[in-house]
């Protein structure tokens, strides 16, 4: 399994509107892997792979050509302001719990094409400490929008290093703990690895493949609408992570997933409603294969399938999802077997449609 690319790919700074640098490593990493690419206006990395046919056999005339997007995006911060002290104000990008935001390491990007003006930084909320706090301002969970980040720097010199807008993500580290990977944006830099691992796994298929790493999807699914407009994709197949709530206080029936069940086969969420054949296909694909799978319904949240579904004239799309504990936070979680799992019947699927 390689882990050393799921490492580079969450430890590489990326939120919405700022991919660059994550664009550059599964550029860096899918070389060989597609014959043609380009990058479209908003961002998004479209690379294309035409049939590759069984030896002795013709690639068709007219191959269906299929979609697969992944959002390269994460969940982070951008400066709104700088005050008098130096200290940095942040304004969320995506959808934090701030439960899990207190006393964290930061990176700081003033360019993001440049890793060396990087800065680290100290996160915090505004307020008293606890030796000096009131009963009621330790109950108290801050907004979002209360943390602020200290670089230990002269305020001059932050203003002259740092502007408003600049990317703020939290700094965390990969691990393998057990049979799981836990690090920050699992969410949803493990479908842009699931992405990559399949077309290395695929050796010849009949279709044109349209592996499409979208941006802006935690922001409303910005990317993945213009993306398809310009594949008009017989198939669109959005991979993503999903929750995985079979964890202490949740009811078995709000579990969504369970970890090392195998790959989750979306029915519906709060963006899309797959097309029932395309299900029903991945299902008898994963059972004739072996690959474990579950079923699974977010009845909030969504993923790009919603914005491929309804863009145009409207796809057939089918979401594959990893599940994940923890999601939204810098310690999600990911059981090895459920990534394999993906990785294995998306890769199955291109090669038999």
């Amino acid at each position: 399994m390689n882990l050393k690319l799921l490492e580079r790919l969450t430890t590489t700074p990326g939120v919405p509107g700022r991919e660059h640098r994550v664009r550059q490593v599964i550029l860096d990493a899918c070389k060989g892997l597609y014959d043609t690419s380009r990058t479209d206006a908003l961002g998004s990395l479209h690379l294309v792979r035409k049939p590759r046919p069984a030896k002795g056999k013709k690639a068709p005339r007219s191959p269906k050509k299929v979609m697969i997007a992944a959002h390269m995006d994460q969940i982070g911060f951008m400066v709104r302001a700088i005050d008098d002290k130096g200290f940095l104000w942040l304004n969320p990008v995506g959808g934090f719990d701030a439960r899990n935001l207190f006393a964290r390491v930061v990176t700081v990007v003033p360019d993001v094409r440049d890793p060396s003006k990087d800065l680290d930084g100290i996160m915090n909320p505004g307020g008293k400490p606890v030796h000096i706090a009131s009963p009621e301002d330790r109950k108290k969970v801050p907004e979002a929008t209360e943390f602020f980040v200290d670089l230990g720097l002269p305020p001059e010199e932050v203003k002259k290093r740092v502007n408003v807008g600049s990317m703020v993500v939290i700094k965390a580290p990969l691990y393998e703990i057990g049979r799981v990977v836990t690090g920050q944006c699992l969410d949803n830099r493990i479908a842009c690895w699931v992405a990559i691992e399949s077309l290395k796994k695929l050796k010849t298929h009949r279709c044109e493949v349209h592996c499409v790493f979208t941006v802006q999807e935690e922001v409303g699914l910005r990317g993945a609408g213009p993306a398809t407009y310009a594949v008009q994709p017989d198939i669109g197949i959005a991979l993503d992570t999903t929750l995985c709530c079979d964890t202490p206080g949740v009811p078995d029936n709000e579990s969504v997933t369970r970890q090392g069940q195998g790959v989750g086969l979306n029915v519906m969420d709060g963006s899309a409603i797959v097309d029932v054949d395309l299900l029903n296909d991945f299902e008898a694909l994963a059972q004739k294969k072996k690959i474990p799978y579950q079923r699974t319904i977010l009845h909030r949240g969504g993923t790009d399938a919603g914005a491929m579904q309804r863009t145009a004239v409207g796809f057939r799309v089918m979401t594959l999802l990893t599940p994940t504990r923890y999601i939204h936070t810098v310690t999600e979680t990911v059981h090895e077997d459920d990534m394999t799992a993906a990785r294995d019947l998306l890769a199955a699927y291109l090669a038999q449609v």
